[in-house]
């Protein structure tokens, strides 16, 4: 792996990577776990001055890469780089995440993870369920079912086209919505009174021994395996045809 490589997959410079190399610079401890993750090696294989994680709590906090104060300062390339470098699973875990739907690089890029053995799993709320009704309540309107269906529809052509592509319906009350490729997922949790959008986003990475994202990733195996699947009549009942 080349030092720009490896730089930009823990979201650091090169510099700073170069520093690590000819300097012998320790990192904080986050980027040490980010950095052995991504060449899948032990932490203690890379540096060995003592610097290793004394706690869970320590561990935690080194699977959390970034935070970001709201979901409209995500930087909008960022959802599809994180879905770009899934090779085994891509989970879409949420009640609407209509800017998802409404993207169509999004769906092209779905196509083609789906083509090349992706397992695909989107789980969207059942539009006609309480969990549903409650979170537009809470959000302070009462359009919820509206987006799922707005994104029912714009989701029917993947449907048709890839049947591989893993939809369901689910009646979850959600306290996040989250976005996982493989190894890496954005996890935006719902806060009381506001829309997602201007909720944090926790941008995580998993590491060996660690179990933040690995409460995340069962809480959508979870959902995903008491979600029924969309049929027909969800969409038609929309559309008329």
């Amino acid at each position: 792996m080349t030092v720009q490589s490896l730089a930009e997959a823990i979201e650091v410079s090169p510099k700073t990577v170069e520093r690590w190399i000819t300097q012998g610079k320790v990192p904080y401890l986050r980027h040490q776990y980010a950095t052995a993750a991504a060449l899948k090696v032990d932490v203690t294989t890379l540096w060995e001055d003592g610097r290793t994680v004394h706690s869970a709590a320590d561990l935690t906090k080194a699977e959390i890469a970034t935070v970001y104060p709201h979901r409209h300062t995500v930087p909008s390339g960022l959802w599809r780089e994180l879905y770009g470098r899934a090779e085994r699973n891509l989970d879409v875990l949420v009640y609407s995440g209509l800017f998802l739907s409404e993207d169509p690089l999004f769906h092209d890029l779905v196509r083609a993870k789906v083509e090349a053995g992706v397992r695909v799993r989107i789980l969207l709320g059942d539009p006609g369920c309480a969990a549903v009704r409650q979170r537009g309540i809470d959000e302070g309107h009462h359009i919820m079912d509206g987006k799922i269906r707005n994104a029912l529809v714009l989701y029917r052509p993947l449907m048709r086209s890839h049947p591989d592509i893993g939809f369901r319906l689910h009646d979850s009350t959600l306290y996040n919505s989250i976005y996982r490729a493989d190894d890496e997922m954005l996890v935006n949790p719902h806060v009381y009174g506001i829309g997602a959008y201007m909720a944090p986003v926790l941008h995580l990475r998993r590491l060996p021994g660690g179990s933040l994202f690995d409460t995340y990733a069962n809480s959508i195996d979870h959902t995903w395996k008491n979600a029924r699947p969309i049929t027909d009549q969800d969409v038609t009942s929309i559309t008329g045809a």
